[in-house]
């Protein structure tokens, strides 16, 4: 090695050395966004943070098939899992789809709104917000300490999760580690009935040009999914149909202790993914790792989750 290499070598250790020495404590991770088009649409994925969920538990297999078929992909029970909300821009409407858990389910979630403001949107800004479904980690993020979270926003849900969740006899009647789920969804659109934003609908209802309501009931009664489409691109937001991107996609008869009617949201899975999968629809999940954004195809008996790829080209 020549004199100038060593050197350059020398002067290299040191800055690394520097390097490592100056790097931030600070392990939070970047902004949780990703942006990418859908025809003239931009579509935002809004990481609204993770949570670690005891899926060998909740899961209807044998909690060792489970850490086995978790293991396959490097993954063990309990299991980090994402929350992720969407934000179509349609040029004239901001639609959000679903708003994350708020401050219902722990420190490690409700990051939502901040993400949103930095991918340069405000709450104020929100036209449309369209919840799948009124479980607390879909509607906590509506509010904030009681208050409209989006002043401006129509909200949307099926008439049969509105009926459900906000009735006071089903809450009444719900076994005790159920109520929280009845409270939470009354707490979130309290402040919306009593403003006059709360609508619903039942069957497949347009809500606005290219965005449909699609019930896909089981997981709750009232369960819907969202089919976006323009310039002949189709992405249907599916919310909580699959929980465990590991397990489901592969076999979709795994069913989830979170399902309302187990049954019916395996059969409402299956007939989604066959649907997606053939159309070659773009699909966009709540609980599959951030971004959440992709393709299906068939794979045995079961689906292949093909992730978007990664773009930086949005002109």
């Amino acid at each position: 090695m020549n004199k100038a290499m060593t050197v350059m070598l020398t002067v290299g250790l040191m800055f690394a050395g520097t390097a490592l020495q100056a790097a931030p404590e600070d392990s939070s991770q970047a902004p949780g966004y990703y942006r990418m088009p859908l025809g003239d649409f931009i579509i935002t994925a809004l990481s609204d943070g993770t949570v670690d969920l005891p899926m060998h538990d909740l899961l209807h297999l044998d909690a060792a098939e489970v850490q086995q078929r978790l293991a396959k992909d490097y993954l063990e029970s309990p299991l980090e899992t994402s929350l992720n909300g969407f934000l179509v821009d349609t040029g004239d409407q901001l639609v959000l789809v679903d708003t994350g858990a708020g401050s219902m389910f722990g420190p490690t979630l409700g990051k939502l709104p901040e993400n949103l403001q930095a991918a340069g949107y405000q709450t104020d800004d929100i036209d449309v917000i369209l919840i799948t479904h009124m479980h607390p980690d879909h509607v906590g993020g509506l509010v904030q300490e009681g208050e409209r979270l989006y002043p401006n926003a129509k909200v949307y849900v099926h008439t049969d999760d509105a009926s459900f969740w906000l009735d006071k006899a089903h809450l009444e009647a719900a076994p005790e580690g159920q109520k929280d789920f009845f409270r939470g969804a009354m707490t979130a659109l309290k402040p919306y009935q009593e403003s006059g934003q709360l609508n619903t609908f039942t069957g497949v209802t347009e809500i606005l040009p290219g965005v449909v309501a699609h019930p896909t009931v089981g997981h709750t009664p009232g369960h819907s999914g969202y089919h976006v489409t323009n310039a002949e691109q189709t992405m249907v937001f599916w919310g909580d149909v699959i929980h465990v991107a590991a397990i489901q996609f592969a076999d979709p008869g795994v069913t989830i202790d979170f399902d309302t009617d187990s049954a019916v949201a395996e059969k409402v899975r299956k007939g989604v993914f066959s649907s997606v999968a053939s159309e070659g629809y773009w699909a966009a999940g709540a609980h599959v790792s951030f971004p959440g954004i992709g393709h299906l195809a068939t794979q045995d008996k079961g689906y292949r989750w093909i992730p978007a790829n990664y773009t930086t080209q949005l002109d």
